[in-house]
């Protein structure tokens, strides 16, 4: 154990970070919170070589800690699983007001981009009245420039009796959302272009074109701004070069 733990110590994370030319370093899958001072070690040890850091959360954290473990990341994707305290009590043993607290937190005293995600799952969280309320509390709380995304859910582990989400239900739910206010609403694990696609906020057109996980074109300049109407458009930019899409490159890191 320990000769794995050295092989991923926090500098050799951010030197093979840096030595694959990464802009950043994503904590994801386990939620880093139950790893936090392994994630913050990592954190520091990425921006010491210009790497910046993701956090993939439930964001479900105590006041304490979360101040603590945010202080050394650039961005964030937090789940909001539902928007009812009876699915979270359910189905996950949590409660829905702690997350909620995170993602203001977040948007008002930290400097963290961050953006929401929903897993629609069919018969839990899917009903219009849930997805309107999600999307009216996010857009009164946290403005209407948070991007929100609702993915597919698909049967596993303990859910194998549920269906998957069908492409209309997050079609659906992406147009409640936008008649809501939101800007910047994505569908998720479905090939939906339309629902992949940045649109202006200003002249509607758009300028960030995705298929999945491919960025087919991308017209944002490089100080944010839509090229057609010169509007602000919310996030982090920088010159866009190249392609990015489905690659995955297995990354060893010896112990010399």
């Amino acid at each position: 154990m320990d000769r794995l733990m050295d092989q991923a110590s926090p500098e050799k994370i951010a030197q093979a970070a840096k030595d694959y030319d990464c802009k950043s370093v994503a904590f994801t899958y386990n939620d880093p919170v139950i790893f936090a001072e392994y994630a913050i070690d990592t954190a520091n040890a990425c921006h010491e070589l210009g790497i910046q850091t993701v956090a993939v959360t439930a964001g479900y954290i105590a006041p304490e800690a979360r101040q603590e473990f945010f202080s050394v990341i650039d961005a964030a994707n937090v789940d909001l699983k539902a928007f009812t305290e009876a699915f979270y009590f359910k189905l996950t043993g949590a409660h829905l007001q702690p997350v909620l607290d995170t993602l203001v937190y977040l948007h008002h005293e930290t400097k963290v981009w961050t953006e929401i995600t929903t897993l629609i799952i069919p018969g839990h969280n899917d009903s219009n009245q849930e997805i309107e309320a999600l999307a009216k509390w996010v857009a009164k709380e946290m403005g209407p420039d948070v991007p929100l995304h609702f993915s597919a859910f698909h049967p596993d582990f303990k859910m194998i009796d549920v269906p998957p989400t069908p492409p209309e239900t997050l079609r659906r739910a992406r147009q409640i959302a936008r008649e809501q206010g939101l800007h910047y609403v994505y569908t998720g694990n479905v090939h939906d272009r339309e629902g992949d696609t940045t649109y202006c906020p200003g002249c509607q057109k758009p300028i960030i074109v995705r298929d999945w996980y491919d960025i087919l074109t991308c017209e944002v300049t490089d100080d944010g701004h839509c090229p057609h109407c010169q509007a602000e458009i919310a996030g982090r930019f920088e010159k866009y070069e190249g392609a990015f899409g489905q690659r995955r490159i297995p990354v060893r890191m010896s112990m010399r």
